[in-house]
């Protein structure tokens, strides 16, 4: 099942259910809160009160698929290849996670901002989990995740490393730039691929040229690893989103960064792909 946050041009953001089959979405009527944790219960569409009439795909705006209350969590260096290749790094002992503004967000067609702080803007193509439950069992973390959808982490890698001697990487001037990071285009449900953390191919190209190509089961701690290390830090809530990492091929590594007009898609195999063009550079 394909669940996306949605509105008409114009109109209030709502819930639906998504059949391309049809090219429809059909709104969902109550709270997520309300039905999210029972269509991760494994209930499926009858935990789902639907309005009578759908509404065409193409009458609507698709938003990134997380209300505003809920928080954005992004979990690094956690593909190999991606931290010896593009940064000259080893492993870390354990995952590395941290916050992302809300702000940040664009869906899944919608234009990546050029900050106006940063020259070496950059991609990485992500599988992202959404919860959909508030408590989150350590010894069965995935229970707990709703499904998956699509993110691009676009970072701005020179104020990345503008953070002062001692201190550390200013993860957040890179990662919380307004209207950077795409998520989308929806989700889909966990009991649509088999059991246990995915294992899907994700792709990211520029203009048509393939950047990024690696498979999450490259990661280096999988699904349910992240989801069990960061609740027993900071509890999740439901609707909450977890980057999971990105695979070799950012710019960092190979000196192509995106530019003004760039269009740049990022899919992960079995949910869909986002499709976002790079603005001019904001002034």
């Amino acid at each position: 099942m394909r669940l996306a946050r949605c509105a008409r041009h114009g109109g209030a953001p709502f819930w639906g259910v998504v059949d391309l089959e049809h090219g429809e979405v059909s709104p969902i009527l109550g709270l997520f809160t309300d039905w999210a944790p029972r269509v991760t219960a494994g209930e499926g569409i009858s935990a789902l009160k639907l309005a009578h009439r759908p509404v065409p795909l193409a009458d609507v705006v698709l938003l990134p698929p997380i209300d505003p209350v809920n928080r954005v969590v992004v979990a690094g260096a956690n593909y190999t290849k991606h931290l010896k290749e593009d940064f000259g790094l080893e492993a870390p002992s354990q995952p590395v996670a941290f916050l992302k503004a809300y702000g940040a967000l664009i869906g899944a067609n919608d234009s990546i901002r050029f900050p106006p702080l940063t020259d070496e803007l950059d991609h990485e193509v992500e599988l992202v989990a959404v919860i959909g439950r508030n408590e989150v069992d350590p010894q069965d973390p995935l229970a707990s995740v709703l499904g998956y959808t699509v993110g691009n982490d676009v970072s701005a890698r020179d104020l990345q490393r503008s953070g002062p001697k001692g201190i550390g990487m200013d993860l957040f001037a890179a990662k919380s730039q307004d209207r950077t990071t795409g998520v989308g285009p929806w989700i889909v449900t966990r009991d649509e691929f088999p059991a246990g953390s995915p294992r899907l191919r994700l792709t990211l190209s520029v203009n048509g040229e393939l950047r990024q190509d690696g498979h999450t089961s490259d990661m280096t701690w999988d699904v349910g690893e992240l989801v069990a290390f960061v609740a027993a830090r900071s509890s999740f809530a439901c609707g909450d989103i977890l980057f999971t990492g990105s695979p070799a091929g950012v710019g960092m590594g190979t000196g192509k960064f995106l530019k003004s007009g760039d269009v740049v898609e990022a899919t992960v195999e079995g949910i869909g792909t986002l499709r976002n063009v790079v603005s001019e550079k904001y002034s």
